[in-house]
């Protein structure tokens, strides 16, 4: 029987459940992202912060204080060979050790890989690490975002985009590659951690990953697939949806709001009312916080 604090039908549409604060490459606060999320008419919403679930209580009390309900989620980073799987984690236990020591090894990789393309890229561009960790917050891991930022502080860049199609780019003489576990591995920490997980953007233009990667992943636990997302493109999110009807699986869409840090805006895809549900049915590991 669902436990009378988790009851799916709780909550109220629509629903955005990707979302990102300063805690990670986001541009504003916790509080500030359900701010904006409300603004835009959403009442249901999820902070999903690369690896950390510290903007968690910041966020939970916003948003329920503006009559909207909070699903706790984050964005867990993997890597299959040479691309970037993210794996979004909805309602997952955030002292689950395991799981833990996995996004702390994945934070000090990205502080460390900061700090040796800081390096590199001040060889050639006036660009100090002080000016990077002043595109931070208090308790935000620093990466590649915060280095983008700092570029366009200095005027060396236009905004972000133009950093990451440039001086960061994987194929420039800056870059250094970031730990990140294999997608299966992820999808297996957060089940296990009593999450549901989904991938992020899947349909991107790397492809959809390869079949027996995807069933892997399925026999690991994952949930579904985020096929409402601006960079999904048509051809691959036919594909995913022939796997989601096969398997019966969760569909989401959302809009991956970063502040400033990228175009998106809260609210331009939304997850259906029966899909949060099933989300919320499934989750064990934490609870949505209702208004």
């Amino acid at each position: 029987m669902q436990h009378p604090d988790r009851g799916p039908d709780r909550f109220r549409g629509p629903s955005d459940l990707h979302l990102h604060s300063d805690r990670s490459d986001g541009t504003q606060q916790p509080a500030e992202v359900m701010r904006a999320a409300h603004e835009h008419g959403l009442r249901t919403a999820a902070l999903t912060d690369h690896d950390t679930t510290s903007g968690w209580a910041e966020a939970a009390q916003a948003a329920t204080s503006l009559g909207m309900t909070f699903v706790p989620g984050m964005e867990m980073s993997a890597k299959h060979e040479w691309r970037s799987v993210h794996v979004l984690a909805y309602l997952v236990d955030p002292d689950d050790a395991p799981l833990r020591r996995m996004t702390e090894r994945v934070r000090a990789s990205r502080r460390d890989r900061a700090r040796v393309m800081a390096e590199r890229i001040a060889g050639d561009y006036d660009l100090t690490w002080d000016d990077i960790l002043a595109q931070t917050s208090d308790g935000a891991t620093v990466g590649r975002p915060h280095i983008a930022d700092a570029l366009v502080a200095r005027g060396h860049v236009h905004d972000r985009g133009e950093a990451f199609r440039g001086i960061l780019s994987p194929r420039g003489p800056y870059y250094v590659d970031l730990y990140a576990p294999d997608p299966v591995t992820a999808v297996g920490l957060i089940h296990d951690a009593g999450g549901v997980p989904i991938v992020a953007h899947p349909a991107g233009r790397a492809g959809v990953l390869p079949r027996p990667v995807l069933a892997a992943m399925l026999q690991a636990g994952l949930a579904g697939f985020e096929l409402g997302h601006r960079e999904n493109l048509e051809q691959g999110v036919r594909v995913l949806r022939r796997i989601v009807a096969e398997h019966d699986l969760i569909v989401t869409g959302s809009s991956d709001y970063h502040g400033a840090g990228k175009p998106n805006r809260p609210g331009e895809h939304t997850t259906s009312d029966e899909m949060v549900r099933r989300i919320i049915e499934r989750g064990t590991g934490s609870a949505p916080v209702y208004p």
